[in-house]
């Protein structure tokens, strides 16, 4: 079975269009270089805007490289991926390689390419984008979603079509009175009628409101530009008692500097003070 595998993974390989010549002797050894290839070529083919980094030098960058494939097929193609088994690089990897060839294979198939005796300059033609139908699938799908909430509704209207279909038959078949319809219409033309008059009532108002605002406006700009005017002038104007201010408050500050001056000596003082009383208790004791 592994070797079927095996074969049928080279076939389609050269027939997706793979530059490499792929044999049976390739995976008799792990080989990861070469999964790792296929495996980025696949991605590639499968979508080429993926940005998956290539670098598989070490052991963390490997890791890395296979769980960002496996986690792109998942997410895009609905691929689920043995990541120990692509790890190994060998027989088993192939038929996860498989997998993914398989779908790629089978897209091509329905295009109408046909399977056998394809060249490899010929292969190289036979590229699609599986990325770009994304798109489509959503509409898809919301059309879908759409096509059944309509139908869900149609189908509760056609459940009361039964109903609805006699009083629909009694209407028709009874006689249409000029004066009841001349009476109905005179009525809806007389609401019709009080609308506009009350939307003319309303614009009329709009109006009036817009020139009381206006009127504010301007009122309210005038009290501005007095107060802006007597602000100027109030400010330009030194008070008469401002020099007498200024004198005190000179002379405040020079008697603060003398206050402050005692303030220290006094404090000087009694500390010398305290020391003089504490030395003389001390002798006496």
């Amino acid at each position: 079975p592994a070797l079927a595998c095996l074969s049928d993974f080279t076939e389609m390989m050269r027939a997706l269009g793979y530059p490499r010549l792929i044999s049976m002797e390739n995976f008799h050894t792990p080989n990861f270089m070469l999964v790792s290839e296929v495996l980025l070529w696949l991605v590639k083919r499968y979508e080429p805007q993926t940005d998956i980094p290539p670098d598989v030098e070490t052991e963390q960058d490997r890791v890395f490289f296979i769980k960002a494939v496996a986690q792109f097929m998942a997410t895009k193609a609905h691929i689920k991926l043995n990541t120990k088994k692509l790890y190994q690089a060998d027989g088993y990897a192939v038929k996860e390689l498989l997998k993914v060839t398989s779908v790629l294979y089978g897209a091509m198939n329905t295009k109408g390419v046909e399977r056998a005796d394809v060249s490899e300059e010929d292969s190289s033609k036979f590229k699609f984008d599986l990325g770009s139908k994304i798109a489509d699938l959503k509409a898809a799908r919301q059309l879908a979603s759409e096509i059944t909430s309509k139908g869900a509704s149609l189908y509760d209207l056609l459940g009361k079509e039964v109903e609805l279909r006699e009083a629909r038959t009694e209407s028709i078949a009874r006689p249409l009175e000029i004066n009841e319809a001349e009476k109905v219409m005179k009525i809806a033309i007389g609401c019709v009628l009080e609308q506009v008059q009350k939307t003319k009532d309303m614009l009329n108002n709009v109006a009036l409101d817009e020139a009381n605002l206006e009127a504010k406006i301007e009122k309210r700009k005038l009290e501005l530009e007095r107060s802006q005017k007597r602000l100027q002038t109030l400010q330009s104007v030194r008070p008469a008692f401002m020099d007498e201010y200024e004198k005190i408050e000179e002379q405040l500050q020079k008697q603060y500097s003398s206050y402050l001056e005692k303030f220290r000596n006094l404090t000087y003082m009694e500390q010398l003070l305290d020391d003089h009383r504490r030395i003389e208790q001390e002798m006496f004791e």
